[in-house]
């Protein structure tokens, strides 16, 4: 695995010039995860299956590389929650299509923006920095990718529940014990957008989670980076072959 940002200009030229190759660009937000995952959580996952993916796509014979983060996304259902930093739609995707734009410049193949914070506005955003240009998308929202993951994220209720709880476990970062006490909160995140709630608090997450975090395991964490792999893998590959 290769981090872009450890890599001289001069070592960026060598592996431009052996295409295939691709850059993966992890996306997140700065975003209330109840109260046992940290704000980053959604940059956190990102960028654990960015890394996991590399290997993958080196097995598939594409040089693959992370590029720094993006931490900040379109967070208004948190709004009112501390912590919660949103940014406007425009300009991220104005700022993503103009970071693709510059990769895809210097040589590199491929562009992939992978993100895992789902918030409808911020999945449009990033999508929408990517049309007309030789990049892509992997995020667990669209439904091929979706119907692979764990009951919980099929609910809807998985906003710092056990899917990403176990997530964060699996990735090495900070998660409070307090989550081995909270309560389950069935409430569909998903289910709440459809009918037309947009706030954390007007769906009954009263504490900035749903879902079950007190089952999260590092098992399952891993399991479902093996999901989200795929995810990666398949759309780098199909935007390649395009």
């Amino acid at each position: 695995m290769k981090l872009l940002g450890d890599l001289t200009t001069d070592e960026v030229r060598a592996l431009v010039g052996k295409p295939p190759t691709a850059v993966l660009v992890p996306v997140g937000s700065v975003e209330p995860h109840g109260p046992h995952l940290p704000l980053a959580t959604d940059t956190v996952i990102s960028q654990t299956a960015a890394e996991r993916a590399c290997d993958a796509l080196g097995a598939k014979g594409v040089e693959a590389v992370v590029a720094p983060a993006v931490p900040y996304g379109v967070t208004d259902f948190a709004e009112g929650f501390a912590g919660a930093v949103s940014v406007p739609a425009d300009a991220l995707t104005a700022l993503l299509r103009a970071i693709a734009t510059r990769l895809l410049a210097d040589g590199w193949s491929h562009v992939c923006f992978v993100s895992n914070h789902l918030e409808p506005a911020h999945d449009a955003a990033v999508r929408a920095a990517v049309e007309s240009l030789r990049a892509s998308v992997a995020s667990p929202l669209t439904r091929r990718w979706g119907r692979t993951l764990t009951d919980e994220f099929k609910r809807g209720d998985c906003h710092a529940g056990r899917y990403e709880t176990s997530l964060v476990l699996a990735a090495g970062a900070r998660v409070k014990d307090e989550h081995k006490a909270l309560p389950a909160v069935g409430v569909s995140l998903a289910a709440a957008i459809v009918a037309g709630k947009s706030r954390f608090r007007d769906i009954g997450m009263d504490r900035a989670y749903t879902g079950a975090p007190a089952e999260a395991t590092r098992e399952e964490g891993d399991a479902t980076y093996g999901k989200l792999v795929e995810m990666i893998v398949a759309e780098v590959l199909e935007g390649i072959a395009r």
